[in-house]
C-alpha cells in the first residue's frame, strides 16, 4: 500500500494552495460542497489535503515535515527564491543535499536531493 494524501490544516486555505500550486507544481481539485481543497501531485506523488484549521489548533507542525524530492537542490532553491520562497542554507547529509525552509503556516517544507542517491 502506497502513501496517497496527506492532511495539512491551514488557516488560509486559498493561500496555502497559491503556494503549492506556484513553489511545487500541484494541480488544484475543488469538489463542490467540499470543504477540503486537495492539491493533485503532476508527478505521481502524495496529494495534499487542505483543511481549514479550528481556531484552537497551533499552527507549524514540528512532528512532520513535507519533502520535496528534487536532483538539483541549488537549482530548484533558486527557481523557488525567483518566485518569493527562500531556502535556507544547503545541508550535506550522506551522500546527498537538502534545504529546509516553511509554508504559509509554519509547517515546515524541505528540498532534498536523498531520492536520487545510489545506495
Amino acid at each position: 500500500m502506497r502513501l496517497g494524501r496527506i492532511t495539512l490544516y491551514v488557516r488560509d486555505v486559498e493561500t496555502s494552495a497559491e503556494f503549492y500550486q506556484r513553489h511545487f507544481g500541484f494541480s488544484v481539485l475543488r469538489l463542490e460542497g467540499d470543504r477540503i481543497v486537495e492539491l493533485v501531485s503532476t508527478d505521481g506523488g502524495a496529494n495534499l489535503l487542505l483543511h481549514k484549521a479550528g481556531k484552537a489548533q497551533k499552527m507549524g507542525q514540528v512532528l512532520v515535515k513535507l519533502i520535496f524530492d528534487v536532483e538539483d537542490v541549488e537549482k530548484a532553491s533558486a527557481e523557488c527564491a525567483a518566485n518569493g520562497l527562500i531556502f535556507g542554507p544547503r545541508h550535506p547529509a550522506d551522500g546527498y543535499v537538502f534545504a529546509n525552509a516553511k509554508d504559509p503556516d509554519g509547517n515546515p517544507i524541505a528540498l532534498s536531493s536523498r531520492a536520487f542517491v545510489r545506495r
